[in-house]
């Protein structure tokens, strides 16, 4: 099969990119600038990505698109991720893509969205499902959903199926942004204000995620569907922080200061977004997943977590 991969030089394309490759795919990588030693048959440079992308020259002979490039999240307030900034790359540069590849003849069409589509906190042991109320709470949530809606009218009046996967949060070597910054004071033996947190938050390793991709572009049953994907091992952030001091061979050293404490610390520093995230509840269901697929998460979080840490280089 030969799949093209937007966001290829990321951090999930990239090992996205080296998997297919190894499983005989052939890889064809979008950048937005030339990248050496990407696993990839052929590389494509994109100058920008949005609703005027020409990518004609990238279909020939695509039999799948795994779209990948998108705006992320910022969570620094003074970041100016606009609307209409989101509304241009996730959606409208989503949508162009979609269209052009249906009219290419693509069959497949697996767009990585995000658990952000159905809110930021799940209700106490109610996990986020397929069948909830999307319910976005800031721009990048509200343009996953509205290129999800868009994907589905295209799929819906044309011959491309498209494949809607939901991730919670991504980690693995190289993860970036507040979860990086928490494997490094962990493996620094920094201590943490982390040891009074009781919620729960489902996760997602590398590994499993660019598995479950993979998987999206062939299984039969996976055509037009959306998912949640997970390490179906649920941890707390106190937890967290253990397997994180175990898996790099070095003692957590966490302060018992209390969640609602930490909350208000962290508004008052302008860092709410990041202090929920570690704080409260979000856990999504994958039973469709194994149902629907038969996936099985091939990497445990124990091991997910080991491979995460090998990244931090202790001082």
């Amino acid at each position: 099969m030969k799949v093209l991969v937007t966001g290829a030089n990321g951090f999930v394309g990239r090992a996205l990119c080296a998997h297919l490759a190894s499983g005989r795919h052939h890889v064809v990588a979008a950048v937005r600038a030339s990248h050496t030693g990407m696993q990839a048959q052929q590389i494509v440079t994109i100058d920008a990505l949005d609703q005027n992308t020409d990518w004609r020259n990238a279909f020939q002979g695509v039999d799948a698109v795994v779209h990948l490039a998108a705006r992320v999240h910022i969570l620094r307030v003074d970041a100016g991720d606009s609307a209409g900034e989101f509304q241009i790359i996730n959606v409208a540069a989503t949508l162009n893509l979609a269209r052009q590849a249906a009219a290419a003849g693509v069959k497949r069409f697996v767009f990585l969205s995000s658990v952000k589509v159905n809110g930021e906190v799940s209700p106490p042991g109610q996990p986020f499902c397929e069948l909830d109320t999307p319910n976005p709470q800031d721009h990048y949530g509200h343009s996953k959903y509205e290129a999800e809606k868009g994907l589905r009218q295209i799929a819906d009046t044309t011959s491309l199926q498209v494949v809607i996967i939901r991730p919670p949060l991504v980690y693995g070597p190289g993860a970036k942004a507040n979860f990086g910054a928490l494997m490094a004071w962990v493996a620094r033996g920094w201590p943490l204000p982390l040891g009074g947190i009781h919620n729960i938050r489902s996760l997602v390793g590398l590994d499993n995620l660019v598995d479950f991709v993979a998987t999206c572009l062939t299984h039969p049953a996976a055509a037009n569907q959306t998912f949640f994907v997970s390490d179906r091992q649920d941890i707390s952030s106190t937890a967290l922080v253990h397997a994180l001091a175990d898996a790099a061979g070095v003692r957590a050293h966490l302060l018992p200061v209390p969640a609602s404490l930490l909350m208000a610390m962290a508004r008052s520093l302008g860092k709410g977004a990041a202090a929920q995230r570690l704080c409260q509840t979000l856990q999504v269901d994958t039973t469709k997943a194994g149902e629907l697929l038969g996936w099985v998460p091939p990497v445990s979080l124990q091991l997910g977590l080991k491979h995460a840490m090998r990244s931090q280089r202790r001082p």
